[in-house]
C-alpha cells in the first residue's frame, strides 16, 4: 500500500494549485468540478489535497468536496453538499425574514436521500421530496458561494406541508400572517404538493385574516375542499370547533389564530 509524504513545506505543485483558486475565487468545490477548470494540469490531485488539509489550507467536507479552511457559509455548504438540493423550511422562513428564530438544523430539501450530517460543527437535516414538490427555487450568492433556497410562496406551503420542520405551528401561522404572497405562485406550489389538507389550512387562514392579495387563491382553495375533515394544527389533538365551509376542525381557535399573529417577538 502505498502513502502519501505529508511534506513540512509547501511544494512547487502545491502552491500551483492554491493559486488555480485563488485565480479562480474558488471557495468550495468538489475534484469533479476542478477538474472542468481551465489550466487544470495536476495528475496527484489526491495527494496534494491531502497535504493541503494536513497543513490546514483545506478542509474536506466529505468525501470528493473540499473547501477553504476559514470557509463557514451553511447555506452555501448545504446546498452544495446536497448534490441538487435547496434550503428550505425553518432555515428559508429565517432568510426570508418570516421568523426571528434560528433553527437549530440547516434544512435542505433535496430530490436524493442524503443522511442528516453534522458538518464543522453544524446539524444539517435533508428532506428528500418526490421531484414535483421541487420548484419555486431562487438562485442566491455569486461565483462558488451560490446556492438555492426556495421562495417565499413556496417555503410557506413546505413549512404547512412538513411542520415538524417549521420552528413550531405558531411561528408558522405568524410567518403566513406576515408574508406578501403571490396568488398564482400559491396555486401553482399546492398543486405540486398534491395535499388537500394543507390547501385547505392555507385558504381558511388566508380569509380569517383578510390577505387581500390571496384572493384568487382562495377560489382556488375553496375548490379543492373535499368531504374529510381536517385538525387545523396536525401536530395538535382532535378537538374544537368545526368549520363546514372548508372541513376542518379548530384545535387552535379563531381568538387564538388571531392573537398568535398580533403577538410582537
Amino acid at each position: 500500500m502505498t502513502r502519501t509524504y505529508h511534506s513540512v513545506n509547501i511544494s512547487k505543485e502545491q502552491q500551483e494549485f492554491l493559486k488555480l483558486i485563488n485565480d479562480q475565487e474558488v471557495d468550495i468545490f468538489s475534484i469533479s468540478e476542478l477538474e472542468g477548470l481551465s489550466n487544470f494540469k495536476f495528475a496527484n490531485l489526491n495527494a496534494i489535497l491531502e497535504n493541503l488539509v494536513n497543513k490546514g489550507f483545506l478542509c474536506r467536507i466529505e468525501r470528493g468536496k473540499y473547501c477553504r479552511a476559514n470557509f463557514s457559509d451553511e447555506k452555501v455548504i448545504g446546498s452544495f453538499v446536497s448534490g441538487s438540493g435547496a434550503i428550505a423550511y425553518w432555515s428559508a422562513l429565517n432568510y426570508h425574514g418570516l421568523t426571528e428564530q434560528f433553527p437549530n438544523s440547516v434544512f435542505v430539501q433535496t430530490i436524493r436521500i442524503k443522511k442528516s450530517k453534522n458538518i464543522f460543527g453544524v446539524a444539517y437535516k435533508f428532506v428528500q421530496v418526490v421531484p414535483r414538490k421541487f420548484k419555486g427555487l431562487l438562485k442566491e450568492g455569486y461565483g462558488s458561494r451560490i446556492f438555492w433556497i426556495t421562495d417565499m410562496e413556496k417555503t410557506i406551503i413546505d413549512c404547512f406541508d412538513f411542520p415538524e420542520y417549521s420552528g413550531g405551528y405558531a411561528e408558522l401561522i405568524r410567518a403566513y400572517c406576515d408574508a406578501g404572497l403571490n396568488s398564482e405562485k400559491m396555486i401553482s406550489y399546492c398543486k405540486s404538493i398534491d395535499n388537500v389538507a394543507v390547501v385547505k389550512r392555507l385558504g381558511f387562514l388566508a380569509e380569517l385574516l383578510e390577505k387581500k392579495d390571496l384572493k384568487d387563491f382562495i377560489s382556488y382553495a375553496k375548490q379543492q375542499v373535499n368531504q374529510r375533515y381536517n385538525v387545523f394544527d396536525p401536530l395538535g389533538i382532535d378537538a374544537g370547533e368545526f368549520v363546514n365551509d372548508w372541513r376542518l376542525r379548530l384545535n387552535i381557535s379563531r381568538d387564538e389564530i388571531l392573537d398568535i399573529c398580533n403577538k410582537q417577538y
